[in-house]
């Protein structure tokens, strides 16, 4: 059984960085086609990073330049790293990965940029 396990998440002030971990166990990630998404209260979960076979990555407008996804093979672990964090970017984050017979969500990290 896949499952994904996010951690890393927190309060921090606008202009500032976080990074996410979503550690994968029962499966390689690279197996699997590895998505970052968050939800704010009252809005639509969005997507915010995906992890593509090939290790090809694309992010929405909204994160495009600020957002990194990437994995790391040897600790089985996807990463998101987000700099010049805004208000707007609060919400909480969830990791998904997706493969053959696989849906797997983990449980959500909260971010809260606030000053």
């Amino acid at each position: 059984q896949v499952q994904v396990v996010e951690s890393g998440g927190g309060s921090v002030q606008p202009g500032g960085s976080l990074r996410l971990s979503c550690a994968v166990s029962g499966i390689p990630w690279k197996q699997l086609v590895m998505m970052w998404y968050r939800q704010a209260p009252g809005r639509e979960r969005e997507l915010v990073a995906r992890l593509g076979a090939g290790a090809t990555a694309n992010y929405p407008d909204s994160v495009q330049g600020r957002f990194t996804i990437s994995g790391d093979n040897a600790e089985n672990t996807v990463y998101l790293q987000m700099d010049r964090l805004k208000p707007d970017d609060t919400a909480v984050y969830y990791c998904n990965a997706l493969g053959i017979g696989v849906n797997s969500w983990g449980q959500g990290t909260q971010v809260t940029v606030s000053s």
